[in-house]
C-alpha cells in the first residue's frame, strides 16, 4: 500500500529556524506513517522535471541547530507574487500553476507545505486558489506579518543585535566614539526597536518615526555634556528623516536595495559635532547563524501544526502564533497586512522610559 505524501519547500530570504520547522514537520509527518517531498530551492523546485528530496528521520537528525536551509531557497525566478516597494501583486502565469501542478500529481503529493513571508505566501494563496492544496508557514526576520504576534527568524535576528552592540560599547567607549548601527527593517522596525533595547541603545531610528536630524544631533551633544563615553544609534535600513526619502542602492543588475541610511546619520553626527563616528552595516549578520532557543521550538510547533492542518484537510490557511498558543487563520486574512510598530505603543514607551530617544 502507497503511503500518503505531503511536500514542504521554503521560500524568500533565508533565516534561523527554517530548518527546525523542516525537522518538526518531517517528525510529525512519519509519525502519521506518511512520506514527506522537500522541494529544493524554493517554488522554483516545483518545475519540471522537479528537484526534490525525499525527507526522513535520518536527512533531518541534527539539523535544528543549523542555520540557513537544507533545501535552498529564493527570493526569485518563476514565482514571484509580489514585486515592487509596496508589494504590487503580479499573477503567476498559467502555465507555470500548470507545470508544477504536474511535478506535484506525478510526485503523488497531495498537500504542500510553503514556508515564507508576505510574498512567499502570496503566491501560496494563487496557488491554493489555482487548485493546488496549501498550507502556510509565516517566516520572516522582521516579524511584520499581523496575522501572528511572532515569526520565527527574528528572536535570533534580535539576538544578534543585541550581541553587535554589547561588542561595539567597549571599543566605542575606548575611543569616546558614536556609533551607528544599522540594521534589517524595510518598511516595520521590530528588529531595531527590541535589539537597540535589549542592546542598550541610545538612540534608535525606525521606518514608523520619521526623524529630525536636529533632535538627533541634539540628543548627542546631550550626552557629550553629560560625560557620556559613548553613543550608540541603531537604525533601521527603512528609517528616514522627515521630508526625507528612503535611502537605496543600484546594484549591478539594475536593482534597488535599501541601504546607506546608517553613512548618512554618521555624516550628519560628524559634520555637525566633534565627536569621532563610526558605521557598522549588520546586513546579512543577522539572517545567518544558529537559531536561539526560543526559534528552534517555535519552528518545530509550525512543522508540527502545518501537518496537524494538513491531516484535518484545512487547506488555504497559515499557522499562526497567539497569546502562546499555535493556531490558524486564513492565507487571505494574512497577506498585504503588515504589523508596524506603534509609536504610541508600549514598546516605545518603554524604550522612552529608560531615555532612549527616537529622533522625533
Amino acid at each position: 500500500m502507497e503511503r500518503r505524501r505531503i511536500g514542504i519547500l521554503n521560500s524568500g530570504g533565508d533565516c534561523p529556524g527554517l530548518n527546525a520547522v523542516l525537522r518538526g514537520s518531517v517528525r510529525a509527518a512519519q509519525k502519521l506513517g506518511w512520506e514527506v517531498v522537500g522541494f529544493k530551492d524554493g517554488f522554483e523546485g516545483l518545475l519540471p522535471p522537479g528537484r526534490f528530496m525525499m525527507l526522513d528521520r535520518h536527512k533531518t537528525a541534527g539539523i535544528m541547530p543549523l542555520g540557513g536551509t537544507i533545501l535552498g531557497t529564493t527570493n526569485k525566478g518563476h514565482f514571484v507574487a509580489k514585486v515592487g516597494a509596496h508589494g504590487t501583486k503580479a499573477v503567476i502565469a498559467e502555465e507555470i500553476i500548470e507545470q508544477a501542478r504536474a511535478v506535484l500529481k506525478g510526485l503523488r503529493v497531495e498537500g504542500l507545505i510553503i514556508i515564507g513571508g508576505d510574498g512567499s505566501l502570496s503566491t501560496a494563496l494563487q496557488l491554493q486558489e489555482a487548485g493546488i492544496p496549501t498550507v502556510g508557514v509565516p517566516k520572516t526576520i522582521d516579524n511584520d506579518l499581523e496575522a501572528t504576534a511572532m515569526t520565527f527568524g527574528f528572536d535570533s535576528a534580535v539576538a544578534c543585535v543585541a550581541d553587535a552592540l554589547d561588542r561595539l560599547h567597549t571599543t566605542a567607549t575606548s575611543h569616546r566614539r558614536v556609533m551607528v548601527i544599522e540594521v534589517m527593517g524595510r518598511h516595520a522596525g521590530w528588529i531595531a526597536l527590541y535589539g537597540g533595547l535589549a542592546g542598550g541603545a541610545d538612540i534608535i531610528l525606525l521606518p514608523e518615526i520619521p526623524f529630525d536630524y536636529d533632535k538627533v544631533i541634539d540628543a548627542v551633544n546631550k550626552r557629550t555634556e553629560d560625560g557620556c563615553l559613548s553613543t550608540m544609534i541603531v537604525v533601521a535600513e527603512g528609517a528616514r528623516p522627515k521630508d526625507g526619502a528612503i535611502r537605496t542602492r543600484a546594484t549591478a543588475a539594475g536593482e534597488y536595495r535599501l541601504g546607506g541610511i546608517a553613512e548618512s546619520v554618521a555624516s550628519e553626527i560628524a559634520g555637525r559635532t566633534d565627536r569621532e563616528t563610526r558605521v557598522c552595516v549588520l546586513g546579512h549578520l543577522q539572517r545567518g547563524g544558529a537559531p536561539t532557543t526560543l526559534d528552534r521550538i517555535l519552528g518545530t510547533r509550525f512543522g508540527i501544526h502545518a501537518v496537524e492542518m494538513i491531516a484535518a484537510g484545512q487547506y488555504g490557511y497559515m499557522v499562526s502564533y497567539q497569546n502562546y498558543l499555535v493556531t490558524e487563520v486564513p492565507i487571505a486574512d494574512a497577506v498585504n497586512r503588515l504589523r508596524l510598530v506603534n509609536p504610541q505603543g508600549q514598546m516605545v514607551m518603554a524604550a522612552r522610559a529608560v531615555e532612549v530617544e527616537f529622533g522625533d
